[in-house]
């Protein structure tokens, strides 16, 4: 894809948050049958090890082997029984910690965007990890894909300036919900969550 270059597994940072920081204002690409879509990423949640809200904190099972991946791959579960997330699987192979990539500000393929979330306004295509799954057509079809090599769901890096990255508390968790792991551009409109968690 001009201009964007897949991110390489082996510089991606050894820690955890320190990836979910790194990750803000790199690119999820998908490659569909109709076209390429892409967003930037404006929001992240960082799942470390020991962390009781973390899917990895009890072992491995079949539903999330992919989380306990080298680092770099797609870990895809359905939420609730409802909405597909998509995390990157970080540290060393066995490990089971990950982020989540919560909000993308669209970039490319928003047409399609705008079908697959059956939305027209902006704003809302990527607007949370829900969201952002549909308007890719992000499913468990996708699981335990490498996401430093081009294929139909890849990252890039486009040399963007991320700006300004706050750091706060993750949304919607009960467990160890006080861990400040969420990170986020500072004045996105494209970020999740309400107006008092994104100062």
């Amino acid at each position: 894809m001009a201009g964007h270059h897949p991110l390489t597994c082996s510089k991606l940072p050894d820690d955890t948050a320190a990836l979910g920081r790194y990750l803000i204002g790199k690119l999820v690409v998908r490659e569909l049958p109709e076209g390429m879509v892409s967003g930037r990423i404006v929001e992240t949640e960082a799942y470390i090890a020991g962390d009781a809200a973390g899917h990895g904190y009890r072992g491995m099972t079949p539903r999330n082997r992919s989380l306990f991946l080298e680092p770099g791959h797609a870990y895809v579960y359905l939420a609730y029984g409802v909405s597909w997330m998509l995390n990157v699987s970080s540290e060393g192979a066995g490990t089971g910690t990950g982020v989540l990539i919560r909000a993308l500000e669209p970039v490319e393929g928003i047409a399609i965007m705008r079908r697959n979330r059956r939305v027209e306004r902006l704003r809302d295509l990527a607007r949370g990890p829900g969201r952002l799954a549909q308007a890719l057509r992000i499913d468990r079809s996708l699981d335990g894909l490498d996401l430093c090599r081009q294929g139909p769901l890849w990252l890039a890096d486009d040399e963007h300036q991320a700006g300004d990255i706050g750091q706060g508390i993750r949304i919607g968790i009960t467990k160890d919900a006080d861990r400040p792991l969420r990170f986020y551009v500072r004045g996105s409109p494209f970020v999740s969550g309400p107006r008092a968690l994104n100062p």
